[in-house]
Formats: structure tokens, sequence, C-alpha cells
């Protein structure tokens, strides 16, 4: 039971959106990196680091958008849906090698603490505050329509929070002098993101190895297709994910030849339950009658089969 299957990941308002976020944040991250070392202050380049996650983000967003667009070919079937994987993988390597740097320098500045310029310091992070508020505010509309734009939302969210701590570290420099706090911040905005980044890049690999999607139990959905009438035996069963939200699954019913349903019937059924249940609309399933095909053959593709392909379109 196959379906066609035609993904977006964002129309035009979207993808303007990203582009105005993308330039409003690149901008700033260049601000920012000149401002921690003229300031001195470690916050600011940890934070700094962090916001190259939101420049990354939003770009690899913009990209799968663009990519998406191109229609599939001879070459790749599948279209070009797994470069937005591949992008966020890459990130995710060169965003451990950038936390790990941010926690040795943090550990060398406790060691030996540099002198910290806490007004430009507080200054160049209210900016960065300000560029944030506006990217999510511009990011806000599509977050609810695309589950890649949710991502760049989130991403430029959690950006809002390291600027709030590099803020913060700013005021209490500039009216205690406990300079501490600028490597204390950065460390924490290091630890901030790393486990974002581990998550990246586990559900990048995931769907690189064509692993199981986030989500799916893949015993549910065999035990309903068991449970459909006439279906004896599931095998071949398989679901993987092309990108992020977009999922495929092969399956093969065996089905009983005394039972009353015909095998266009189990399809139909096989497609409405995977459909209501799971949400799986590009999919498709192999019938084959029971002793042509052995349960514990997991490579027959002999026999009776018949198959449906229906066009579903979103």
């Amino acid at each position: 039971m196959g379906s066609g299957h035609s993904h977006t990941h964002g129309g035009a308002g979207n993808e303007r959106a990203l582009r105005i976020a993308l330039t409003l944040t690149a901008t700033y991250l260049i601000a920012e990196v000149v401002g921690g070392f003229v300031t001195g202050s470690l916050a600011l380049l940890s934070d700094a680091a962090h916001m190259l996650t939101d420049v990354a983000a939003l770009g690899i967003a913009l990209v799968a958008i663009r990519f998406s667009k191109r229609p599939a070919d001879k070459k790749r079937t599948f279209g070009y849906y797994r470069f937005e994987i591949l992008a966020a993988a890459v990130n995710a390597a060169v965003l451990f090698l950038v936390a790990f740097y941010i926690l040795w320098e943090a550990w060398k500045r406790f060691q030996e603490p540099p002198e910290i310029q806490s007004g430009w310091m507080l200054g160049v992070a209210a900016l960065g505050f300000m560029v944030n508020l506006l990217s999510m505010r511009v990011l806000q509309a599509g977050s609810s329509q695309s589950l890649n734009m949710k991502g760049a939302y989130l991403e430029v969210w959690s950006d809002l929070l390291g600027s709030v701590a590099v803020i913060a570290g700013a005021l209490v420099i500039q009216f205690t002098g406990w300079w501490q706090v600028d490597p204390i911040f950065a460390v924490l905005i290091g630890l901030w993101v790393l486990p974002r980044t581990w998550t990246l890049l586990s559900e990048s690999v995931n769907i690189l190895l064509e692993g199981v999607p986030e989500g799916i139990e893949l015993e549910q959905i065999d035990a309903s297709l068991r449970a459909l009438p006439g279906v004896q035996d599931v095998h071949d069963l398989h679901v993987w994910a092309i990108t992020s939200g977009k999922h495929s699954l092969t399956a093969h019913l065996v089905l009983d030849e005394a039972g009353v349903q015909s095998e266009q019937e189990v399809l139909q059924a096989a497609r409405e339950v995977l459909e209501r249940e799971f949400d799986m609309t590009h999919t498709t399933v192999q019938v084959e009658t029971w002793g042509i095909c052995a349960p514990e053959d997991a490579d027959c593709n002999l026999g009776a089969t018949a198959e449906s392909h229906a066009g579903h379109e979103h």
C-alpha cells in the first residue's frame, strides 16, 4: 500500500521569516564574538557559541525549505530531504567541540582571571536579548505549522536564555566586582548546549541509520496489523524516516486461506489503521497467502500478493 507523499517544510512566508531571523542572528553573532574578545568576557564568547547553534539551525531550516522544493529524480528517488539530516549531524559534531573548548577555557580563567569590561559586556548582551526577541516574533507564526520552523523557533528561544544569563553576569560584575560569575555563567551556558547537541546528534544518526523514528513503537504497529481480520502473521515490518517528520513503512501480511476477508479488504483495513492510529500515509503493504510464505521466512516475496497504491497529499 503505497502513498504518494508531497512534503514541504514551509511556504513562502516561512522562508521569508527564516531569512529575516537568520540575517539578524548572524549579524549579532559577529558583534558578540567581537564584543567577547574586546571585553574579555568568556560568558559572551560562550553565548556566541550558543548563538552559532541558532545560525546553523536557521540555515539548515532555510536550506531544507529550498531543497524540499526540488523534485525527486532518477538518482534521488526520495528527493533531497536527507540534506537536512546530514547538515544537522555535522552541526552537532562541531558544537560538541565548541562546548568542550568553552569548558576548558573556563577552567583556565579560574586559574588566571582576566580583566572584564562589564559595561560593554552588558551592552552587547542587551542587544542580543533584543535580537532574539525580534527573531522569536518573526518565527512564532510558522512554529505552529511546521516541525522544521518549530525547531528553529526553539533554538532562538533557548538562546534568549543565554542572553539573560550574560546580562545577569554583567550586572553582578559591575555592582559587586565578583568576576568569577563570568566563567561560572560560561560553564552553565556550555552545559546548556551539550544536552541539546547530544539530542540533535542522536536523532540525526538514528535517521541516517534508518532506525525507528522517535515516538514510534514498532510493537504497537505490529499488534494493530495482527489484529486485523484474516491476518495470521506480520513480517518484514520496517519503519524509518527520510527526514524529520517524514515516515515510511513497509510490511508483509500473511493471510489465512480460510479467512473470509479478501486481499483488498485487508489492504484497505491496514491503510486505515496505519493512518488513523499512527498518522502514517507513506506506506507499502503486501499480502501473502498462508502456506506460500512461512512466517519465519523473512525474505519470502513469492506467492499471491496484492498491493494498494493510494495517493495522499499534505
